[in-house]
């Protein structure tokens, strides 16, 4: 069973991201502050959820939140910065678009770049442990996989619609035979 805080604060947002490890696309990430009651039965890490477990949890995240958020940062932004503190920058673009001002935040993983104004903790597989950064994941990754899906309709030969822009055989396939897109990550190793 997933725990409701990191802290014990009610105002604590849980944070994670999506789309690091991706050939292709923006990273997303999202901030959720839960009610303390918020606990549907089988939230969880996106990762350990069907694409279908996620479609029904982010209605259900966005109605019954305090506040929720999701940011990104651009694949120029990515070639620009590097992808970890293009993780960070869309984390704090989802905290700076919350409705409400959190009181700590829960970021999923072992690093974080401080946001001036803000205390943070780091957890490591957070996203199995609460429910504010696993509702958080749920966000990340169903808001990228729909940005995704809408970008396969422009570039359809890359399968981003099945694979999200991650590094599958069809993925790579497509880029020996058509090259990169504008969306391509030049900075990553494609092939």
């Amino acid at each position: 069973m997933l725990l409701a805080t990191h802290t014990g604060q009610a105002l604590e947002a849980g944070l994670d991201e999506a789309g690091r490890g991706c050939l292709a696309g923006p990273v997303f990430a999202a901030a959720v502050i839960l009610p303390a009651d918020f606990n549907p039965p089988f939230l969880n890490d996106s990762k350990q959820l069907s694409a279908k477990r996620r479609e029904v949890l982010r209605p259900i995240i966005c109605a019954e939140a305090v506040a929720w958020a999701v940011g990104q940062a651009s694949e120029a932004e990515i070639a620009q910065l590097n992808i970890a503190q293009a993780s960070y920058l869309a984390m704090h673009r989802a905290v700076a678009a919350l409705a409400v001002v959190p009181t700590h935040l829960a970021v999923d993983g072992n690093r974080f770049r401080a946001l001036a104004g803000f205390d943070h903790s780091c957890v490591v597989g957070g996203d199995g442990l609460y429910r504010h950064i696993a509702a958080a994941s749920v966000l990340a990754k169903t808001f990228r996989d729909d940005y995704m899906q809408a970008l396969a309709t422009e570039y359809p030969a890359y399968g981003w619609e099945q694979n999200a822009g991650y590094p599958t055989q069809r993925h790579r396939d497509a880029i020996r035979a058509h090259g990169p897109s504008p969306y391509h990550r030049m900075g990553f190793r494609l092939l």
